[in-house]
């Protein structure tokens, strides 16, 4: 196995931004939808598949929508949601913990699924966010050809911005089913990946938060 190969088995990102071409944007969904319909027929006409047939017909115009409406919409930043801040006027100055987000995404390297749990926790400085937009901004990164890691702290990242504070943490616990499916086909494992900023880093906030979550420490 070379190098770019073992690279791919082990899920490694090569950066933390998707990685895009320039123009990724100049064409319309419809221009788009048109020219991955065309390919997506190519492919499976190589395949030996007879697209006359009434259940296949269809078939590459409804991949064509799916791909560019679906599950890669979070490719355009248009499709970032919005994400308004509020004053914490309760001052309330502990661990606000959202856990057991579904995320539903796609892997870069085979392009299929990645399936499981994100739990995101901040600490507010003075500002607060609606918790129905932390699932919104995993779901936003989750809808692209992606890499875990990257996942994850694309996140984080985010999360700091709005919120103004390095204060915030991500851990994402999911099955690849590059894995179950393919290669190995190990159908028990789950890749877990974390992303600790600011008081997150500290031993014993980090174990609160892990406590929350029902989750080991690598320190234990």
């Amino acid at each position: 196995m070379n190098n770019q190969d073992e690279s791919a088995e082990n899920h490694i990102s090569s950066s933390a931004e998707t990685p895009m071409r320039k123009g990724a944007f100049d064409l319309s969904d419809a221009d788009k939808m048109r020219r991955i319909e065309k390919n997506v027929t190519d492919t499976l006409h190589t395949l030996g598949l007879d697209l006359t047939d009434d259940s296949l017909k269809d078939t590459p115009k409804r991949v064509a929508k799916m791909l560019v409406q679906e599950i890669f919409e979070g490719l355009h930043p248009n499709k970032r949601p919005r994400m308004s801040t509020f004053e914490n006027k309760f001052k309330y100055g502990e661990m606000i913990v959202e856990k057991n987000i579904g995320v539903y995404s796609t892997c870069e390297h085979h392009l299929l699924p990645i399936i499981g749990r994100a739990h995101i926790a901040y600490i507010s400085t003075g500002r607060v966010i609606g918790l129905s937009k932390l699932n919104r901004i995993v779901n936003y990164y989750a809808k692209r050809p992606q890499v875990q890691e990257r996942l994850t702290k694309q996140i984080v990242q985010d999360l700091q911005k709005v919120l103004e504070t390095d204060d915030v943490a991500c851990i994402i616990d999911a099955k690849h089913m590059c894995v179950i499916t393919r290669g190995i086909k190990d159908t028990d494992s789950s890749t877990i990946t974390s992303e600790y900023g600011g008081k997150f880093k500290d031993a014993l906030v980090k174990r609160e938060f892990l406590d929350y979550i029902k989750m080991e420490s690598d320190d234990d």
